[in-house]
């Protein structure tokens, strides 16, 4: 097995393409491994590398059914639900507070009938 081809940026043959690029066209790798790789160059870190796939071994993808609509709408409600005082947020919570903002930082009780 050898390693895979290595192209420069914007240097790639047609008949590759990015993940992203696939999702465009309204496909998807579809299993098949990675055929070539793309690399840019980054001044300081190193190169900042993406992997091609070969677009005639794509797959369309798959289309949205009402069964992975309604999961994909459940795992949201519950990405936007506060585990502490189980109200729905209005935004996905935070995973470094892992609450909503009102129940990570409970502000003091201020006077009764003031106004700020």
């Amino acid at each position: 097995m050898g390693a895979l081809p290595v192209y420069r940026w914007r240097l790639a043959p047609d008949g590759y393409a990015t993940r992203r690029q696939l999702r465009a066209q309204g496909l998807r790798p579809g299993g098949q491994p990675v055929a070539a790789q793309l690399e840019r160059p980054r001044r300081r870190r190193g190169p900042l590398v993406a992997y091609l796939y070969r677009v005639d071994l794509a797959l369309p993808v798959r289309p949205m059914t009402a069964a992975r609509r309604a999961a994909l709408t459940k795992a949201n409600a519950a990405r936007r639900t506060c585990p502490e005082c189980r109200r729905d947020a209005g935004y996905v919570i935070p995973a470094a507070l892992g609450t909503c903002v009102p129940c990570a930082y409970p502000g003091p009780p201020g006077p009764e009938g003031s106004t700020r």
